[in-house]
């Protein structure tokens, strides 16, 4: 089982790990049911993918707060 992440807003490939991690560790254990359906999807084969917000994504909406009104600001 790996954990995929990536970006919620531009799609980009933020990173995966490959080894075995624990819920607890990855602070899945601490979502609530609705924030766990929004960010996390799994796959057929085990793979956990979450969907997160990249560094360049935070800045952007870091300088423009109105951004975090829309669901995905880069097309």
């Amino acid at each position: 089982m790996a954990v995929h992440y990536t970006c919620k807003h531009c799609q980009s490939e933020m990173g995966t790990l490959s080894q075995t991690v624990e819920s607890v560790d990855l602070g899945i254990d601490v979502l609530d049911t609705d924030h766990r359906a929004e960010v996390l999807t799994y796959g057929d084969n085990g793979d956990i993918h979450v969907r997160a917000i990249c560094e360049h994504c935070h800045e952007a909406l870091t300088r423009n707060p109105a951004l975090y009104e829309l669901d995905s600001f880069i097309q």
